[in-house]
């Protein structure tokens, strides 16, 4: 199995960023400690401080999936619902 790069955007709605700032980062601690993270790192665009994106690295799909599928995505994913205007998620192999 080759390692797994993951870009997943995220963007708040204007009303919202600090909320979903704040779970966003917590977030970080704990997937960092998860067996087959290499790195889980958290930006915030300069000029739409709506914008948060992750850039992550994992082993392999499988704990990658096994990451997805822990209790603090799940506790996030309810404290944010109904304030993320827009998700997207890639799965991506680097090729060079």
């Amino acid at each position: 199995m080759s390692k797994l790069t993951i870009v997943a955007n995220i963007k708040a709605n204007p009303d919202q960023i600090d909320l979903v700032k704040a779970e966003l980062i917590k977030l970080i601690e704990i997937t960092r400690a998860e067996e087959g993270c290499i790195n889980y790192d958290l930006h915030q665009d300069n000029d739409n401080p709506a914008h948060f994106l992750f850039h992550e690295n994992w082993e392999s799909r499988d704990l990658w999936q096994a990451h997805m599928g822990n209790q603090h995505l799940a506790d996030y994913l309810n404290a944010t619902e109904g304030a993320v205007a827009e998700f997207t998620l890639n799965e991506m192999t680097v090729i060079g």
